[in-house]
């Protein structure tokens, strides 16, 4: 499935969708078009793509509202991809369910690394297969059996320190926002508690980074969530 997927693009600007589209078929990528939220539903149910390239900023109906529709009609990875840069933008479309958010102007190689790890995970999940170490660096992450290694030595962190890293890592390369972390991690009760998530993740960092004050492995997206960049 990584590759000859069939990629959704989802663009009212033809220039866009023209970069979008040659960049698909470069990668081996099938590509099916739409220019509003209305042929998008439609080719959704049509064509069935592994992954829809949502741009907000449709002239039909806002591209938000487009999320939750396509969570009730296809397990498609959703890729926000939009010039909409604001914070609360991004983590309103990653609780709605998108899988990943590329604000443009975009890298086309760094997009389609995105989709390439979201098709990796969305084939292990097809098939069943539990992932069950993730690597970040000199970090190994054995989710099995809750171990945690840095250069071969047995790292020993909190149970939420645990419990956040266990859940960047069964989403590598995607950003989990401050909500989900804390509802995953904390419950439903704690969600606005983002201190609490942020007293876990500097004592990830401490323990697990090179350089603390440099982080490489957890990411941070700014007034969105965090990162694991494996």
């Amino acid at each position: 499935m990584s590759q000859g997927a069939k990629i959704l693009i989802v663009e009212d600007d033809p220039h866009i969708r023209r970069l979008l589209r040659a960049t698909m078929h470069r990668a081996g990528h099938a590509v099916v078009e739409a220019a509003d939220a209305r042929q998008a539903i439609a080719l959704l149910d049509i064509e069935r793509p592994d992954v829809v390239l949502l741009d907000l900023g449709l002239p039909d109906r806002d591209g938000l509202e487009l999320i939750g529709l396509i969570r009730l009609r296809s397990a498609a990875i959703v890729i926000v991809v939009s010039a909409r840069d604001d914070g609360a933008e991004k983590v309103t479309a990653l609780d709605l369910g998108a899988d990943d958010y590329v604000t443009k102007p975009f890298d086309t190689d760094e997009l389609l690394a995105r989709i390439r790890t979201a098709l990796r995970h969305l084939r292990t999940a097809a098939a069943g297969e539990p992932v069950s170490i993730v690597e970040a660096g000199a970090v190994r992450i054995d989710l099995e059996h809750r171990r945690v290694l840095k250069d071969e030595r047995e790292v020993h962190l909190t149970p939420k320190e645990y419990a956040v890293l266990a859940e960047l890592a069964q989403r590598p390369d995607r950003v989990l926002s401050h909500t989900q972390l804390l509802k995953s991690v904390w419950g439903p009760a704690h969600v606005e508690r983002v201190e609490y998530l942020r007293i876990a993740v500097r004592g990830l960092r401490q323990k697990l980074e090179v350089d603390p004050a440099q982080p490489k492995l957890i990411i941070n997206e700014l007034a969105v969530g965090y990162r694991l960049r494996a």
